[in-house]
């Protein structure tokens, strides 16, 4: 019997973020430490809002992107099983300069580290009432602090640093998302092109996978990996912070992971801030 044919070779780009999670979870690609076959991967990195913008011209092959922004995208994009984050009885952080208790946050503006970020949209379900304005997630923290907006979600590694700048916790997101609905908070995900073709997706999500997995059995490796990138985290913090988000749902969202994905992209369109109808569909 003839053997099949391999795939002719393949190169692709996946953009992803520089938090530490992102990086520990992309340490054996990057690195060769695993093999991919036909499939070379490049990286490019970038902060997630601009993804977020970015994937909606569909100029990316597979990309880090928020779950608030996968439906403005579903025309063109797969969700991959592996690669959620899920903020498990935590996530994004709304701070304050002076203490604050959360009904205060009514009228409020409130900084958001980007209109289609996973933040934004929970921030808006938790209270309708605030004013979000949006900005960098880097600038967040230091406009709350400088007084320019009186609150403001933070995300990535300032969930494990506000406390150093004296910035006091009014609510965390996460926490909120499961006391009301006994689910982890969808943040973030990655999607790789429809037109890619089933054959490289799969290749690719096959990969991607198995360095999710080398990097959990090798943590202390991929963690000196995650640390070169500096973002203001010791080796603890950037420990704990990554065993924050790369978890069992990072391995394999579940159906614990997508209906919380579901419940929440639902709960975005019944409030009147998600405006794109397309359901999650995951490869």
């Amino acid at each position: 019997m003839a053997k099949s044919k391999s795939p002719l070779p393949r190169t692709i780009t996946v953009a992803h973020s520089p938090d530490a999670d992102d990086a520990f979870m992309f340490h054996a690609l990057t690195n060769h430490k695993i093999a991919t076959g036909w499939l070379t991967i490049k990286h490019e990195l970038c902060d997630i809002e601009t993804l977020n913008q970015r994937a909606k011209t569909g100029e990316l092959d597979v990309t880090a992107v928020s779950f608030h922004a996968y439906p403005y995208i579903a025309d063109k994009y797969v969700i991959t099983r592996a690669g959620a984050s899920m903020g498990d009885r935590y996530g994004p952080i709304v701070v304050s300069r002076e203490p604050m208790n959360p009904q205060d946050l009514d009228g409020k503006e409130v900084a958001i580290p980007g209109p289609l970020t996973s933040a934004a949209l929970a921030l808006r379900l938790y209270n309708p009432k605030v004013k979000p304005v949006p900005m960098g997630f880097d600038k967040v923290q230091h406009a709350v602090l400088e007084g320019k907006v009186p609150a403001g979600v933070i995300i990535h590694e300032g969930q494990v640093t506000y406390n150093d700048l004296k910035l006091f916790k009014v609510v965390d997101l996460g926490e909120w998302w499961f006391n009301k609905h006994e689910l982890p908070l969808p943040l973030g995900c990655n999607v790789a092109r429809r037109d890619l073709g089933k054959e490289v997706i799969g290749q690719f999500s096959r990969c991607f996978s198995a360095s999710i997995k080398y990097a959990l059995n090798n943590r202390e490796e991929a963690l000196d990996h995650a640390l070169s990138y500096g973002r203001g985290l010791d080796r603890e913090r950037a420990r704990k912070f990554v065993g924050m988000y790369v978890n069992e749902y990072t391995v394999d969202i579940g159906k614990r992971g997508m209906e919380s994905v579901k419940l929440f992209l639902k709960l975005g369109r019944k409030a009147g801030i998600l405006k794109a109808k397309a359901e999650p569909e995951w490869v």
